[in-house]
Protein backbone atom coordinates (compact mmCIF):
# COMPACT_ATOMS: atom_id res chain seq x y z
CA UNK A 1 0.00 0.00 0.00
CA UNK A 2 1.55 3.29 -1.08
CA UNK A 3 0.02 5.09 1.90
CA UNK A 4 2.26 3.05 4.23
CA UNK A 5 5.23 4.99 2.91
CA UNK A 6 5.92 8.58 3.97
CA UNK A 7 5.24 11.16 1.29
CA UNK A 8 8.97 11.85 0.94
CA UNK A 9 9.60 8.20 0.08
CA UNK A 10 6.79 8.11 -2.46
CA UNK A 11 8.41 11.12 -4.12
CA UNK A 12 11.79 9.36 -4.14
CA UNK A 13 10.22 6.25 -5.67
CA UNK A 14 8.77 8.31 -8.51
CA UNK A 15 12.04 10.21 -8.95
CA UNK A 16 14.08 7.01 -9.23
CA UNK A 17 11.72 5.63 -11.86
CA UNK A 18 11.83 8.84 -13.90
CA UNK A 19 15.59 9.26 -13.58
CA UNK A 20 16.73 5.70 -14.26
CA UNK A 21 13.85 3.93 -15.98
CA UNK A 22 13.15 0.25 -15.53
CA UNK A 23 16.83 -0.79 -15.61
CA UNK A 24 17.67 0.91 -12.31
CA UNK A 25 14.44 2.15 -10.74
CA UNK A 26 15.27 0.00 -7.72
CA UNK A 27 17.88 2.62 -6.78
CA UNK A 28 14.93 3.88 -4.76
CA UNK A 29 15.79 1.16 -2.22
CA UNK A 30 18.99 2.92 -1.18
CA UNK A 31 18.73 6.51 -2.46
CA UNK A 32 19.63 9.06 -1.34
CA UNK A 33 21.25 8.24 1.99
CA UNK A 34 22.39 4.61 2.11
CA UNK A 35 25.65 3.09 0.89
CA UNK A 36 27.05 -0.40 1.37
CA UNK A 37 30.82 -0.63 0.99
CA UNK A 38 33.42 -3.38 1.45
CA UNK A 39 34.96 -3.54 4.92
CA UNK A 40 38.68 -3.01 5.34
CA UNK A 41 39.22 -6.77 5.57
CA UNK A 42 37.23 -10.00 5.65
CA UNK A 43 33.84 -10.81 4.09
CA UNK A 44 31.90 -8.18 6.04
CA UNK A 45 30.57 -4.98 4.50
CA UNK A 46 30.01 -1.59 6.07
CA UNK A 47 26.65 0.19 6.16
CA UNK A 48 27.01 3.95 5.64
CA UNK A 49 24.00 6.18 6.24
CA UNK A 50 24.12 9.91 5.66
CA UNK A 51 27.91 9.63 5.39
CA UNK A 52 28.28 8.00 8.81
CA UNK A 53 29.07 4.37 9.57
CA UNK A 54 25.82 2.83 10.83
CA UNK A 55 26.56 -0.88 11.09
CA UNK A 56 28.16 -3.99 9.61
CA UNK A 57 26.77 -6.62 7.26
CA UNK A 58 27.81 -10.19 7.97
CA UNK A 59 28.12 -12.93 5.34
CA UNK A 60 25.38 -15.60 5.13
CA UNK A 61 27.70 -18.03 6.91
CA UNK A 62 26.82 -16.15 10.10
CA UNK A 63 23.41 -17.79 9.77
CA UNK A 64 24.60 -21.29 8.87
CA UNK A 65 27.10 -21.23 11.75
CA UNK A 66 24.15 -20.86 14.18
CA UNK A 67 21.71 -23.22 12.46
CA UNK A 68 21.00 -26.74 13.63
CA UNK A 69 19.55 -29.71 11.79
CA UNK A 70 16.00 -28.30 11.57
CA UNK A 71 14.82 -24.86 10.47
CA UNK A 72 11.20 -23.72 10.75
CA UNK A 73 10.01 -20.66 8.87
CA UNK A 74 7.43 -18.87 11.02
CA UNK A 75 5.03 -16.41 9.45
CA UNK A 76 2.21 -14.33 10.91
CA UNK A 77 -0.71 -16.36 9.60
CA UNK A 78 -3.70 -17.20 11.80
CA UNK A 79 -2.47 -20.80 12.27
CA UNK A 80 0.21 -19.53 14.68
CA UNK A 81 -2.45 -18.77 17.30
CA UNK A 82 -3.29 -22.43 17.85
CA UNK A 83 0.19 -23.91 17.57
CA UNK A 84 2.49 -25.30 20.26
CA UNK A 85 5.63 -23.41 19.31
CA UNK A 86 7.36 -24.65 22.45
CA UNK A 87 7.99 -27.88 20.55
CA UNK A 88 10.50 -26.05 18.32
CA UNK A 89 14.15 -26.14 19.27
CA UNK A 90 16.08 -23.05 20.37
CA UNK A 91 17.66 -21.17 17.45
CA UNK A 92 15.69 -23.18 14.89
CA UNK A 93 13.18 -20.55 13.72
CA UNK A 94 13.30 -17.83 11.10
CA UNK A 95 10.67 -15.31 12.21
CA UNK A 96 9.08 -13.29 9.40
CA UNK A 97 7.89 -9.73 10.01
CA UNK A 98 5.41 -9.59 12.90
CA UNK A 99 6.25 -13.13 14.02
CA UNK A 100 9.00 -11.43 16.03
CA UNK A 101 6.19 -10.69 18.52
CA UNK A 102 6.48 -14.35 19.57
CA UNK A 103 9.77 -13.54 21.33
CA UNK A 104 10.33 -14.31 24.16
CA UNK A 105 7.00 -15.66 25.47
CA UNK A 106 6.42 -18.36 22.83
CA UNK A 107 9.83 -18.57 21.14
CA UNK A 108 12.66 -17.89 23.56
CA UNK A 109 15.49 -17.58 21.05
CA UNK A 110 15.01 -17.52 17.25
CA UNK A 111 17.61 -18.29 14.63
CA UNK A 112 16.85 -15.03 12.84
CA UNK A 113 14.39 -12.18 12.21
CA UNK A 114 13.59 -11.67 8.51
CA UNK A 115 12.08 -8.53 6.92
CA UNK A 116 12.28 -7.43 3.27
CA UNK A 117 9.33 -5.02 2.84
CA UNK A 118 10.06 -1.50 4.08
CA UNK A 119 6.36 -0.96 4.70
CA UNK A 120 6.58 -3.26 7.71
CA UNK A 121 9.14 -0.85 9.19
CA UNK A 122 6.94 2.18 8.60
CA UNK A 123 3.93 0.41 10.14
CA UNK A 124 5.55 -1.35 13.06
CA UNK A 125 9.00 -0.03 13.96
CA UNK A 126 8.01 1.19 17.41
CA UNK A 127 5.84 -1.85 18.15
CA UNK A 128 8.11 -4.68 17.07
CA UNK A 129 11.60 -3.37 16.36
CA UNK A 130 12.61 -0.44 18.54
CA UNK A 131 13.32 -2.53 21.65
CA UNK A 132 14.44 -5.73 19.94
CA UNK A 133 17.13 -7.78 21.70
CA UNK A 134 20.40 -6.64 20.11
CA UNK A 135 21.76 -10.18 19.90
CA UNK A 136 19.06 -11.44 17.51
CA UNK A 137 20.41 -12.01 14.00
CA UNK A 138 18.55 -9.83 11.47
CA UNK A 139 18.12 -10.58 7.77
CA UNK A 140 17.09 -7.34 6.07
CA UNK A 141 16.70 -6.10 2.50
CA UNK A 142 18.37 -2.92 1.26
CA UNK A 143 15.12 -0.96 1.54
CA UNK A 144 14.47 -2.23 5.07
CA UNK A 145 17.96 -1.24 6.21
CA UNK A 146 17.42 2.27 4.85
CA UNK A 147 13.95 2.55 6.40
CA UNK A 148 15.20 1.35 9.80
CA UNK A 149 17.99 3.91 9.79
CA UNK A 150 15.49 6.64 8.90
CA UNK A 151 13.68 5.73 12.12
CA UNK A 152 16.83 5.41 14.26
CA UNK A 153 20.32 5.97 12.77
CA UNK A 154 21.86 4.06 15.70
CA UNK A 155 19.61 1.00 15.56
CA UNK A 156 21.92 -1.24 13.53
CA UNK A 157 25.06 -0.45 15.54
CA UNK A 158 26.48 -3.58 17.17
CA UNK A 159 23.69 -5.75 15.77
CA UNK A 160 24.32 -8.85 13.63
CA UNK A 161 22.77 -8.16 10.21
CA UNK A 162 22.80 -10.13 6.95
CA UNK A 163 21.71 -8.54 3.67
CA UNK A 164 18.79 -9.94 1.67
CA UNK A 165 19.87 -8.75 -1.76
CA UNK A 166 17.47 -9.11 -4.68
CA UNK A 167 19.16 -11.26 -7.33
CA UNK A 168 17.16 -9.62 -10.13
CA UNK A 169 17.47 -6.07 -8.73
CA UNK A 170 20.79 -6.04 -6.90
CA UNK A 171 22.16 -3.25 -4.78
CA UNK A 172 24.25 -0.80 -6.81
CA UNK A 173 23.70 -2.57 -10.12
CA UNK A 174 21.27 -2.55 -13.03
CA UNK A 175 18.31 -4.90 -13.18
CA UNK A 176 19.13 -8.40 -14.43
CA UNK A 177 16.97 -10.63 -16.60
CA UNK A 178 16.06 -14.18 -15.71
CA UNK A 179 18.18 -15.69 -18.48
CA UNK A 180 21.30 -13.94 -17.19
CA UNK A 181 20.88 -15.07 -13.58
CA UNK A 182 20.06 -18.64 -14.67
CA UNK A 183 23.70 -18.97 -15.74
CA UNK A 184 25.02 -17.98 -12.31
CA UNK A 185 26.46 -20.63 -9.98
CA UNK A 186 24.13 -22.09 -7.34
CA UNK A 187 21.05 -20.71 -9.14
CA UNK A 188 18.15 -22.79 -10.47
CA UNK A 189 15.44 -21.22 -12.64
CA UNK A 190 12.14 -22.52 -13.97
CA UNK A 191 11.59 -20.28 -16.98
CA UNK A 192 7.89 -21.06 -17.66
CA UNK A 193 6.81 -20.05 -14.14
CA UNK A 194 9.56 -17.42 -13.79
CA UNK A 195 10.48 -19.00 -10.47
CA UNK A 196 13.98 -19.27 -9.10
CA UNK A 197 16.11 -20.53 -6.23
CA UNK A 198 19.51 -19.28 -5.13
CA UNK A 199 21.61 -21.50 -2.87
CA UNK A 200 24.17 -18.74 -2.41
CA UNK A 201 22.54 -15.73 -0.71
CA UNK A 202 25.81 -13.81 -0.98
CA UNK A 203 24.94 -13.48 -4.69
CA UNK A 204 21.34 -12.58 -3.86
CA UNK A 205 18.01 -14.41 -3.62
CA UNK A 206 14.82 -14.47 -5.65
CA UNK A 207 12.06 -12.38 -4.12
CA UNK A 208 8.70 -13.87 -4.92
CA UNK A 209 5.60 -12.29 -3.42
CA UNK A 210 6.34 -13.17 0.20
CA UNK A 211 9.33 -12.81 2.49
CA UNK A 212 8.91 -16.56 3.09
CA UNK A 213 10.43 -17.15 -0.37
CA UNK A 214 13.61 -15.30 0.57
CA UNK A 215 13.78 -16.91 4.03
CA UNK A 216 13.48 -20.34 2.43
CA UNK A 217 16.55 -19.75 0.24
CA UNK A 218 18.57 -18.74 3.31
CA UNK A 219 17.30 -21.87 5.07
CA UNK A 220 18.39 -24.11 2.19
CA UNK A 221 21.83 -22.48 2.25
CA UNK A 222 22.19 -24.00 5.75
CA UNK A 223 21.43 -27.51 4.40
CA UNK A 224 18.94 -28.47 7.14
CA UNK A 225 17.56 -31.96 7.62
CA UNK A 226 14.00 -30.61 7.86
CA UNK A 227 12.51 -27.35 6.59
CA UNK A 228 9.24 -26.64 8.40
CA UNK A 229 6.55 -23.99 7.91
CA UNK A 230 4.03 -22.53 10.35
CA UNK A 231 2.00 -19.36 9.79
CA UNK A 232 2.70 -19.53 6.04
CA UNK A 233 -1.01 -20.04 5.41
CA UNK A 234 -1.32 -17.99 2.17
CA UNK A 235 -4.86 -19.09 1.29
CA UNK A 236 -6.38 -17.38 4.35
CA UNK A 237 -4.20 -14.26 4.26
CA UNK A 238 -7.34 -12.11 4.27
CA UNK A 239 -7.91 -13.11 7.90
CA UNK A 240 -6.19 -11.17 10.72
CA UNK A 241 -2.58 -12.08 11.43
CA UNK A 242 -2.10 -13.83 14.76
CA UNK A 243 -1.06 -10.56 16.45
CA UNK A 244 -3.90 -8.47 14.95
CA UNK A 245 -7.40 -7.88 16.22
CA UNK A 246 -10.14 -7.81 13.55
CA UNK A 247 -10.35 -4.00 13.57
CA UNK A 248 -6.58 -3.68 13.17
CA UNK A 249 -6.38 -5.72 9.97
CA UNK A 250 -3.77 -4.38 7.52
CA UNK A 251 -4.09 -5.36 3.85
CA UNK A 252 -1.88 -8.20 2.63
CA UNK A 253 -1.23 -8.99 -1.01
CA UNK A 254 -0.23 -12.58 -0.22
CA UNK A 255 -3.50 -14.17 -1.33
CA UNK A 256 -3.33 -12.41 -4.70
CA UNK A 257 0.28 -13.57 -5.12
CA UNK A 258 -0.46 -17.20 -4.19
CA UNK A 259 0.49 -18.66 -7.57
CA UNK A 260 3.80 -16.79 -7.68
CA UNK A 261 4.69 -17.71 -4.08
CA UNK A 262 3.85 -21.38 -4.52
CA UNK A 263 5.83 -21.52 -7.78
CA UNK A 264 9.00 -20.38 -6.01
CA UNK A 265 8.45 -22.68 -3.02
CA UNK A 266 7.67 -25.68 -5.24
CA UNK A 267 10.95 -25.19 -7.11
CA UNK A 268 12.81 -24.73 -3.82
CA UNK A 269 11.27 -27.99 -2.58
CA UNK A 270 12.61 -29.83 -5.64
CA UNK A 271 16.08 -28.35 -5.20
CA UNK A 272 16.11 -28.85 -1.43
CA UNK A 273 14.96 -32.46 -1.55
CA UNK A 274 17.71 -33.24 -4.07
CA UNK A 275 20.16 -31.98 -1.42
CA UNK A 276 18.65 -34.13 1.32
CA UNK A 277 16.21 -31.71 3.01
CA UNK A 278 12.66 -32.82 3.85
CA UNK A 279 9.79 -30.31 3.76
CA UNK A 280 6.91 -30.31 6.25
CA UNK A 281 3.96 -27.99 6.89
CA UNK A 282 2.62 -27.54 10.42
CA UNK A 283 -0.52 -25.53 9.50
CA UNK A 284 -3.61 -27.60 8.64
CA UNK A 285 -5.07 -24.86 6.42
CA UNK A 286 -1.92 -23.89 4.52
CA UNK A 287 -1.88 -23.67 0.72
CA UNK A 288 1.52 -25.38 0.88
CA UNK A 289 -0.32 -28.70 0.75
CA UNK A 290 -1.23 -27.85 -2.86
CA UNK A 291 2.41 -28.28 -3.87
CA UNK A 292 2.98 -31.52 -2.01
CA UNK A 293 4.35 -30.28 1.30
CA UNK A 294 2.67 -32.67 3.74
CA UNK A 295 0.90 -31.62 6.92
CA UNK A 296 2.26 -32.69 10.30
CA UNK A 297 0.35 -32.23 13.56
CA UNK A 298 3.61 -31.95 15.52
CA UNK A 299 2.76 -28.39 16.62
CA UNK A 300 -0.93 -29.00 17.21
CA UNK A 301 -1.98 -28.11 20.76
CA UNK A 302 -4.11 -31.27 20.87
CA UNK A 303 -1.27 -33.47 19.70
Amino acid sequence: MASDRPLSRRIWKLAATLAYGRRRAHAYDWAPSLRIVPAAYGPERTIVFRNRVAGTLLPPSALSDLAGSDITIVGSGPSVRDSDLGALATRSTLLLNGAIALVPERIARPLGFVVEDERFVYRHFQTFMAGLDRSILCLFSVAVIRAVLEQDPEWLAERPVILIDNLLKPYGENRRDLAAVSRMPAVTVDAPSRSGVSLDPSLGVFQGGSVAVSALQFALFCRPRIVGFIGIDISNAALPRFYEKPGERVFSGVSEAEGRILGHIKLAKTVGEARGSAFVNYAPSSALQKIGIPYSNRLSVSH
